[in-house]
């Protein structure tokens, strides 16, 4: 399990769609909020990359979206961290 996290952790596909939702989340608050946005986005995430096979894994299909689901709530909640930070600063 830790090795299936690892390979998430660090799969620059899903950082870089994590960074771009997070990035229009934030565009869109005003109008769709920030909770619903994110966790549809997440779980589209988590499960779209599995689904294309992109990283064939051994892992069941299930296991590999409930570990997606957790890389990317850890990713959202340390990037909305920061960009609270940042804007904190100001």
């Amino acid at each position: 399990m830790s090795d299936l996290l690892a390979a998430q952790a660090t799969d620059v596909f899903r950082i870089g769609l994590l960074i771009a939702l997070m990035l229009t989340a934030l565009r869109n608050r005003p109008v769709t909020g920030m909770l619903l946005p994110l966790a549809a986005g997440a779980v589209f995430v988590a499960v779209i990359i599995p689904l294309t096979g992109a990283s064939p894994r051994p892992e069941p299909l299930a296991t590999q979206v409930l570990s997606g689901l957790l890389v990317n709530a850890v990713y959202l909640a340390a990037g909305l961290g920061l960009w609270t930070l940042w804007q904190r600063r100001g």
